[in-house]
């Protein structure tokens, strides 16, 4: 069942979060909810694929796997299942690879992020939804 939006909430942005600690995807979502974009939540990368076929997201937040390259995995395999192509921006962060507050494009719309705070997260994906505006 399809939810009808109000005018006021079709102009934000879907930002779908991948994370499978409940307290830091809780976490998220809260902080994501209060600076104003709409947020989906899942803790695995099946669940993640069909909350992204039913509610096309603007914008992929992934932490999930051990290492970088099953997180780059997992993150393009999230994007690439939902058919999403590269249109929507994949931010695979708390990357340990990196130094905090490192980011980096590593691919077609993929980028790694380490943020040493929320503001910073935030700023990258202000930055990365500036090219892709909601709904596309």
């Amino acid at each position: 069942m399809t939810k009808t939006l109000a005018p006021d909430e079709r102009h934000l942005s879907v930002i779908l979060v991948v994370e499978d600690v409940e307290e830091t995807r809780n976490g998220i979502e809260r902080l994501l909810a209060a600076s104003g974009y709409r947020v989906s939540a899942s803790l695995n990368e099946d669940d993640a694929v069909e909350k992204a076929r039913a509610r096309s997201p603007d914008l992929i937040l992934v932490s999930l796997g051990r290492d970088r390259t099953q997180r780059i995995r997992v993150a393009c395999g999230i994007r690439e299942g939902a058919g999403l192509g590269h249109r929507v921006p994949v931010v695979i962060f708390c990357d340990p690879d990196l130094q905090e507050g490192e980011e980096r494009c590593i691919a077609n719309n993929v980028y790694l992020a380490r943020p040493d705070n929320f503001d910073q997260l935030r700023s990258l994906i202000r930055r990365l939804l500036e090219t892709t505006p909601p709904g596309r």
